[in-house]
């Protein structure tokens, strides 16, 4: 008779990890299937290269088993460990892993006011939006933060034009970046540009807190605002990120047609469900001006954003332009509003509105 799922456990507890204990009693062992002598199961939860150290010894303990023909070991990849350098490749703290318990939502220190920029599809601009309004507010005279919260899909790295590794002095802080006067942090600054992050929710929610509180915020001052660039959707960043620190607001990007409309109302009943304030809606690529004869289009529809925040008696905060130049500034590390020009001039009086309103 072949093993079975309790053989491979006791299999499993058998062989002792290096950061002591072992794989079974550590809560690392995930998706584990037995069937017809095939085991497959993936193991997460603590820094990776302790588990690939491991992993030879647990496939061989499974693949000692009577009846098991094959084992496959997944070992999901994330940022490696340590931050800032060969100096603290060492010490550095290790990204990822499940969520500490934590008595309700906490305050981020350094931080007065945090406010999330989210949609509920992708490709509406959303992280275009949070690095310009990040930049924007800063030459409006405050101090911002930029937090990147789309652990697949980093993307204010290249927008913002920073590359330099965080570092850690004492390897549990982490020191934010700075650029065009605002301090950055993304899970992106500790990956190639092409590594990918293939991680399960409670990993992403591990990562959220510690993004949010290991992460020095005031390390340039303390800051007016933190804004969170969040993923699109809504699953368990934006869960864990309401869980575990006071939201002050939310702001929805949405461009004006039904279909992105018709999600970015699930983002704002979301909001509404976990009890964060919907600040206002921003419709972006609204207008486009030919650049030849000056003729304005609307392709995805115009308007749509305003209808739909004053049928939800929610402030409309204002619409953004659809432009090349746009697009070009964010490939090339400079946001459009760090310069001049109508798409940034938007952007700053999308600003100045937030301000007026006493949210920042």
């Amino acid at each position: 008779m072949g093993s079975g799922k309790e053989e491979v456990l006791a299999a499993l507890r058998s062989v002792a990890l290096a950061g002591g204990g072992d794989a079974v009693s550590r809560d690392l062992v995930r998706a584990l299937a037995v069937q017809d002598g095939v085991v497959r199961f993936v193991l997460e939860g603590a820094p990776g290269t302790e588990l690939e150290a491991a992993r030879p010894a647990l496939e061989a303990a499974v693949r000692a088993l009577p009846g098991i023909t094959s084992v496959t070991v997944v070992v999901p990849a994330g940022p490696p460990r340590g931050l800032g350098g060969t100096a603290q490749q060492a010490k550095g703290p290790a990204i990822g892993g499940h969520a500490k318990p934590q008595s309700g939502p906490q305050k981020v220190p350094g931080v007065k006011t945090i406010l999330a920029i989210g949609s509920g599809k992708g490709g509406v601009g959303k992280s275009t939006v949070a690095s310009n309004l990040a930049v924007a507010l800063a030459r409006a005279g405050k101090k911002v933060g930029l937090l990147d919260a789309d652990i697949y899909g980093p993307s204010q790295p290249r927008m913002m034009g920073a590359s330099k590794r965080p570092a850690s002095p004492d390897g549990q802080t982490i020191l934010p970046l700075q650029a065009h006067g605002v301090t950055l942090m993304s899970i992106g600054l500790m990956l190639k540009e092409d590594e990918a992050v293939i991680w399960r929710g409670p990993m992403l929610m591990g990562a959220m807190q510690q993004m949010l509180f290991q992460v020095k915020w005031d390390e340039y001052g303390p800051l007016d605002v933190l804004l969170i660039d969040l993923p699109p959707g809504t699953g368990d960043v934006q869960l864990s990120l309401c869980q575990k620190t006071t939201l002050d607001g939310a702001i929805i990007v949405s461009t004006p047609q039904d279909v992105a409309l018709l999600d970015a109302k699930k983002a704002i009943d979301m909001f509404r469900r976990l009890k964060a304030p919907v600040v206002g809606l921003i419709e972006n690529m609204s207008t486009y001006i030919c650049p030849n004869c000056g003729h304005e289009a609307h392709l995805f529809g115009h308007g749509g954003v305003a209808t739909e925040a004053a049928r939800l008696d929610l402030p409309f905060l204002g619409a953004l332009p659809l432009d090349l130049e746009v697009r070009l500034a964010g490939d090339s590390g400079t946001p459009i509003a760090a310069g001049q020009g109508p798409a940034a001039q938007a952007y700053a009086s999308l600003a100045q509105g937030l301000i007026a309103q006493g949210l920042i």
